[in-house]
């Protein structure tokens, strides 16, 4: 996936000018943004502050690293089913 020019902290600073009375389309066309990025953004990371990003960011790296935890224990288990049943 492609990496953001933005970073979350710019997203949300982009995010705030709306709240304060800025139209969409001005705030897209100042930013270079389409309006589609924009509402993306506003789905992830509204009603959110600051320190929430970070929380988020924290989560989804523990639920990364508990993903592939699990694809290994899986395939762990697939292997020792393979041995098991060529013993028979």
């Amino acid at each position: 996936m492609k990496k953001s020019q933005y970073s979350e902290s710019q997203v949300f600073g982009i995010l705030k000018e709306q709240e304060l009375g800025k139209s969409v389309i001005e705030i897209c066309r100042t930013h270079g943004i389409t309006q589609g990025t924009f509402y993306r953004w506003k789905s992830k990371y509204s009603g959110m502050e600051s320190s929430d990003i970070q929380k988020m960011r924290d989560l989804e790296s523990e639920n990364s690293k508990l993903k592939k935890l699990y694809a290994e224990r899986c395939l762990e288990i697939e292997a020792l089913k393979d041995v098991l049943s060529k013993k028979r």
